[in-house]
């Protein structure tokens, strides 16, 4: 992908699909679901300018999952991929634990 760097206090976010089948193992048609509000931050802009001038870093950073609201941002499409590029503001919050890692229970951590 080409590098893209947002300006300011904007954000690249690609959305983080959901899973096409229930738990019970239903398969959910694209014309039932909704687009996902939960995405993963790309890159983000050096930050917010102050009246007086000076720039506050974003509390938002790359690689973090984010939750934002149905009708943020704007999409855009960069090397075939959909994006959304939304102000920090939009973002409803940072998830943690959310991200798709290989970690495995201790021995000690069952009963």
């Amino acid at each position: 992908m080409a590098k893209f760097t947002p300006l300011h206090d904007r954000l690249l976010v690609r959305r983080v699909e959901e899973a096409e089948t229930t738990r019970g193992g239903i398969i959910i048609p694209d014309s039932a679901k909704d687009k996902p509000q939960e995405g993963e931050v790309i890159s983000v802009g050096k930050g917010k300018i102050s009246e007086e001038g000076k720039v506050r870093p974003l509390d938002v950073k790359e690689g973090d999952r984010i939750l934002f609201g149905k009708y943020s941002g704007t999409e855009i499409k960069l090397d075939g991929e959909d994006y959304i590029i939304m102000r920090e503001e939009e973002v409803l919050g940072i998830l943690s634990g959310a991200a798709t890692s290989s970690k495995k229970e201790t021995a000690g951590s069952r009963k």
